[in-house]
């Protein structure tokens, strides 16, 4: 068994909005290891991942630190460097469509409203990390990382920024005051300019 920590812990960069992300590789099914605590995976899907190039993998080799090992070794730094990540076009494209799906689901109703922009700032978060994995020298894996993208980062004003990024963090921690309708209805005006930001970047290829 191998146990890391992960993610903005690793990067310093921990307040209100941060949790501690933990990563439990097994052998084989433990129930000394609850899923509410760790992300559980077997090491035939990290050497996967680390073949594929995925995200995941990358922002582990990046940004993660050995915390428990059972064998005295460290797994992820003995599996090296990922392979490169091919599928940054499919990727962006795939967050585009969650994040217009949320949107669709935002003019259908106002029930789940909250919900509605957390997975937008969900969508805008993954699709700019996997654009700077992809496009860029540096990747990102922050919470941040729309806004950490040079002259590609996302324009929205900043207030419309921190209710998206309030939406998330209430929805999935329960931290923080309800949203007023005001403050929906600000976050909801920037839905345009984040569609065509998402599209000319998904348009934009590496010189």
């Amino acid at each position: 068994m191998h146990i890391y920590a992960f993610g903005s812990v690793c990067r310093g960069e921990i307040d209100l909005g941060s949790d501690i992300d933990m990563l439990a590789i097994i052998s084989e099914q433990s129930n000394n290891i609850n899923p509410s605590d760790y992300s559980i995976y077997s090491y035939e899907r990290i050497k996967e991942l680390w073949e594929q190039g995925n995200p995941f993998a990358w922002h582990l080799h990046l940004e993660s630190k050995l915390v428990f090992s059972k064998e005295g070794s460290n797994y992820l730094q003995d599996l090296g460097c990922p392979n490169k990540y091919t599928n940054g076009d499919a990727d962006c494209k795939k967050f585009y469509e969650i994040f217009h799906s949320a949107c669709n689901s935002l003019q259908e109703s106002s029930l789940s409203q909250v919900f509605d922009l957390s997975t937008i700032f969900l969508a805008i978060r993954n699709f700019s990390t996997c654009y700077s994995l992809a496009k860029l020298e540096y990747p990102d894996f922050s919470r941040h990382s729309s806004l950490n993208l040079d002259e590609f980062s996302i324009s929205i004003q900043d207030q419309q920024y921190r209710i998206l990024e309030a939406a998330r963090i209430l929805s999935t921690r329960g931290v923080g005051p309800n949203l007023t309708d005001v403050q929906i209805s600000i976050a909801i005006n920037s839905i345009p300019e984040i569609d065509l930001w998402m599209k000319s970047l998904i348009n934009i290829k590496r010189s």
